[in-house]
C-alpha cells in the first residue's frame, strides 16, 4: 500500500510513524535549503567562475554543521604544485569503539545550464511547478545533499543517538569526471573509511516506485580523426576521385552498428538481461523519442539500456554550415562515447574499439584514435546485509517494494571507492526519476519523492545501527 509523505500506514510501528512525522515536519525547511543551494551556480567546468563552487562548499558545510555532525571540514587533495581539484566537504561523527561507520556521498557541483532558451524557468532560480522543483542541480545532486542532511536532522530531532559512525562526503567536481577523486581518497583515507557507503546520485524506477541501483555501465571515450588530404582543395577541381574527410568519417561511423542498431565491435561483452523490463511506451515518453523513430538494438529494452554496450557519436569537429566553403575537408574528428556492460574491462573495450576503427579505415584514409576517459562498470550483490537493510527502508518509506535497476550511465568513481575500501558495501540510491532531466534543460526533482528519500535514508541508518 502506498502512503503519502508524512502519513503513516495503519500497521506501522510507532518508531517508524514518529520518524515519518518528523521528516514531514522538517521538510519545508529542507526544501528551503535545497532552493538556496540551487541558487548557487556551482558549475565545476573550468570555463565558469569557480568562486561559485567555493561558495557552494561553504553552504554545504553550514548545513552539515546544523545536522549534528561535530567535525566539518572543507578539503582539497594536494599535489606537488598545490591544491588539486575543487573543494569537497567532509563532516563526521566518529563511531563508538567497535561500531560500524556509514559514509554518505553526494556532490555539490552541477552541469552548465546550456541554452537558456531551452529552459522554461531560470536555471538558477528554483521554481515549483506541479509538485516538482525546477533548477540546475535540483535533482543532480543537490537533492542528494538534502537527503543526507534531512535524514540526520530527523534522527537528531528524535534524540536518536545511533551507535554508529556517520561521515558525509560531498564532492565538488563530479560533473567534470572527478579528476582528483582518487588522490583525495588516498590523502584522506582515514577520514573516509567506512563499512557501508551510500552513494545518493542515481534514480528511482518511477514516481511512486523506488529503485535500488544494482548495476552501472562503465565508460570508454575516444576521439577518432580521419585524414585524406594535406590541405583543403577546391571541391569542383578535385571532387570525385577524392572523397572528403567528412564523408569518410561518416562511412567509418556507420560500421559501428549493424542494420538492427546493435553495436558491431568485436570484443565487447554483454551481461545477462535484467529481471525487470522497461515498457517501450514509457521509454519513448521518458526519452522524448520522436514518433516514427524505430528503437535500435535487439532483446529486452532494459538489457539494451543496462547490460549491453552502447556507442554514440557525441561531437564532431568540422566546418559549420554557416562558414562552409566549396572545398574538400582534409580532416574531420568525432568524439565517441562507449558505455560498456558490467563485467567488461574498460582497457580491453578501448582496445577493441581502436582495432575496429583502424581496421575499417574507408578508402585507405588515415585513421588516428586518441584515448579518452576510462571508467569501470559496477555490479552490486543483491543479497548483502546492507542491501537487505536498504530494501526494508525503501519499502517502508514508499509502501511498495523497490525495483532492482541498472543505470545505463556511469559513475566511474565507484570503482575508485572499491579500490581504496575493498571491504565496504556500496549502496547506490538516488532522488531522481525518469522525468528529472538531469544534465538537460528543465532539470527538476519531485518534491514528494524527495521527502520519501529523506525518510528512507533515516530508516536505513536506524536499521544499519541495529546490525
Amino acid at each position: 500500500m502506498n502512503s503519502t509523505p508524512g502519513t503513516s500506514t495503519p500497521s506501522e510501528p510507532d518508531d517508524v510513524a514518529h520518524l515519518r512525522a518528523r521528516v514531514a515536519d522538517l521538510f519545508p525547511a529542507l526544501r528551503e535549503d535545497l532552493e538556496a543551494l540551487v541558487r548557487i551556480p556551482s558549475v565545476s567546468n573550468a570555463a565558469f567562475d569557480q568562486a561559485h563552487v567555493a561558495a557552494s562548499a561553504e553552504a554545504v558545510a553550514e548545513l552539515l554543521r546544523g545536522a549534528g555532525l561535530p567535525e566539518v571540514q572543507i578539503l582539497q587533495a594536494t599535489g606537488v604544485a598545490g591544491p588539486l581539484g575543487a573543494p569537497a566537504v567532509v563532516a563526521r561523527r566518529p563511531a563508538p569503539e567497535g561500531a560500524p561507520t556509514v559514509l554518505l556521498y553526494a556532490h555539490h557541483d552541477v552541469q552548465p545550464p546550456g541554452d537558456a532558451a531551452a529552459w522554461d524557468t531560470d536555471p538558477f532560480v528554483p521554481t515549483e511547478v506541479d509538485g516538482r522543483l525546477f533548477g540546475r542541480g535540483a535533482a543532480d545532486d543537490k537533492a542528494g545533499i538534502v537527503a543526507h542532511v534531512g535524514a540526520l536532522r530527523a534522527l537528531a530531532a528524535l534524540g536518536d543517538d545511533l551507535p554508529i559512525g556517520v561521515t558525509v562526503f560531498v564532492e565538488g567536481e563530479e560533473e567534470v569526471g572527478s579528476p582528483s577523486f582518487l588522490p583525495f581518497l588516498h590523502q584522506y583515507e582515514d577520514l573516509l573509511a567506512a563499512d557501508v557507503i551510500v552513494v545518493a546520485d542515481s534514480s528511482n524506477w518511477k514516481v511512486g516506485v523506488p529503485g535500488l541501483t544494482t548495476s552501472l555501465r562503465g565508460l570508454v571515450d575516444c576521439e577518432v580523426e580521419v585524414a585524406v588530404l594535406g590541405h583543403a582543395v577546391h571541391s569542383g577541381m578535385f571532387g570525385g576521385p577524392v572523397l572528403d574527410a567528412l564523408t569518410l568519417l561518416a562511412r567509418l561511423i556507420t560500421t559501428l552498428h549493424d542494420d538492427q542498431g546493435n553495436v558491431a565491435v568485436d570484443g565487447l561483452v554483454s551481461a545477462p538481461d535484467p529481471s525487470v523490463d522497461y515498457e517501450e511506451a514509457d521509454f519513448r515518453a521518458d526519452s522524448s523519442v520522436l514518433d516514427g523513430v524505430r528503437l535500435a538494438g535487439e532483446g529486452a529494452l532494459s538489457g539494451r539500456l543496462w547490460t549491453k554496450p552502447a556507442l554514440s557519436v557525441i561531437g564532431i569537429d568540422a566546418p559549420s554550415v554557416a562558414h562552409a566553403s566549396n572545398t574538400l575537408t582534409p580532416r574531420a574528428t568525432a568524439k565517441l562515447s562507449l558505455r560498456i556492460a558490467p563485467g567488461q574491462d574498460p582497457v580491453a573495450a578501448l582496445a577493441a574499439l581502436r582495432t575496429h576503427l583502424e581496421s575499417n579505415a574507408p578508402f585507405g584514409a588515415q585513421v588516428t584514435v586518441r584515448d579518452g576517459e576510462l571508467g569501470k562498470p559496477f555490479q552490486a550483490p543483491t543479497d548483502s546485509t546492507a542491501m537487505q537493510a536498504a530494501r526494508w527502508a525503501f519499502e517502508t518509506s514508499w509502501g511498495t517494494a523497490p525495483v532492482d535497476i541498472g543505470i545505463g550511465g556511469s559513475i566511474p568513481f565507484i570503482a575508485d571507492l572499491l579500490d581504496v575500501f575493498p571491504d565496504a558495501a556500496i549502496l547506490v540510491t538516488g532522488v531522481e526519476d525518469p522525468d528529472s532531466r538531469a544534465h538537460g534543460a528543465n532539470e527538476s526533482v519531485h518534491l514528494g519523492e524527495l521527502e520519501k528519500v529523506v525518510l528512507a535514508e533515516a530508516l536505513l541508518l536506524t536499521r544499519l545501527a541495529q546490525g
